[in-house]
């Protein structure tokens, strides 16, 4: 189902306090053809927006509202940036109405229902919408984006893994060893989300550097998944997250082995050519080392593709904002292909620098 670019889209939020949520609503007041109805938040219900958010006064007039409240049902679209757990206890209310679902937490992530509860560590409550819901991730999925009415937006670090490496696979022969694959992976501390949390206060997080979830972490089975199908095997992934003390930006470094009949591959001409027509993917040149602030605030990837010493090594260095790309721009990104807009309306933002 498409949608003349005449037409507004009514767009609803639930959970429009956060991080991904604000980053929605920057993004969605630009949109020029998009139509913000509906906003929702218990504890600041009757709050105007701007008094949250200055940054919005004049672009956003809304007022935070209860879920109760809202008016939903009359929504084209709804954003979910909630906990997780909160999109699958309302999906089937808004399906029957006719609203399209887009969730920026992992309930429609994952397609084992019994990986996702021991993760998440909660049943899951409608897992034959879990079947018709599509991956967000456009670059893989776009096809079955246009036709969804329930996307699961990807995770931040997914997405950079899964685009860092999707090019070497599907090609028609085998060019890694896909049974070791590492991602070293660094976020900023808004990836944790707006919370009091004592791991992320300044005097905490400032001044260091530290890995988590090195014993496991809930990305882990969804980059799984998704290298499974991409590779059509099981993937061997160690997969290794850092908090980096800046408040946005996503660097992933991933190691790969090259198999020696794949030896002579012209690698930074496979991922030019894999991503030649993606309006927010860039392969750079061969030799360059993308920067997170070339990507700050913006909805763009930058790709990297490295061999050392020409040997059976391969590193791909993957930089994007974990706001942006790795959450609020991909769910707008989503919503155009679904509603047959051109995918990078309200999106052409330029990286802020300094």
């Amino acid at each position: 189902m498409t949608t003349s670019a005449a037409k507004r889209i009514k767009v609803g939020i639930v959970g429009g306090t956060g991080y991904t949520g604000v980053e929605l609503l920057r993004l969605l007041s630009q949109h020029p053809h998009v139509e913000l109805v509906a906003i929702t938040s218990r504890k600041e219900d009757g709050m105007a927006v701007s008094e949250m958010y200055p940054n919005l006064r004049g672009h956003v007039d809304l007022s935070f509202s209860t879920p109760d409240k809202a008016p939903l049902d009359n929504c084209d679209v709804v954003f979910f940036a909630t906990p997780h757990g909160v999109a699958m206890a309302q999906a089937q209310h808004l399906l029957d109405n006719g609203v399209r679902i887009i969730d920026l937490a992992a309930d429609f992530r994952l397609q084992d229902t019994a990986v996702f509860e021991q993760w998440y560590k909660m049943p899951h409550a409608c897992p034959d919408i879990l079947r018709q819901s599509v991956y967000g991730l456009v670059e893989l999925n776009r096809d079955k984006i246009a036709q969804a009415q329930v996307i699961g937006n990807p995770g931040c670090y997914p997405t950079t893994v899964l685009l860092g490496l999707a090019p070497l696979f599907g090609t028609g022969r085998k060019l890694i060893d896909a049974s070791r694959i590492i991602a070293d992976c660094k976020s900023g501390v808004s990836g944790a989300g707006r919370k009091a949390d004592v791991a992320t206060l300044f005097s905490e997080a400032s001044d260091n550097f530290k890995a988590y979830g090195v014993a496991g972490h809930r990305h882990h089975p969804e980059i799984s998944e998704q290298l499974n199908a991409l590779a059509g095997e099981q993937v061997g992934l160690t997969f290794v997250p850092h908090l980096v003390p800046m408040i946005r930006g996503m660097f992933s470094t991933l190691y790969t082995t090259i198999l020696p009949q794949a030896l002579d591959t012209d690698f930074q001409a496979l991922y030019e050519q894999r991503y030649a027509n993606e309006p927010f993917v860039d392969v750079m040149p061969a030799g360059s080392v993308p920067e997170t602030r070339s990507v700050r605030a913006s909805n763009h990837l930058r790709i990297a593709v490295h061999r050392p010493g020409g040997g059976d090594q391969l590193i791909v260095l993957v930089a994007q904002d974990n706001l942006v790309k790795g959450a609020s721009g991909q769910a707008v990104q989503n919503m155009n292909l679904m509603f047959g807009l051109p995918e990078a309306a309200g999106l052409g933002h330029v990286a802020v620098l300094p």
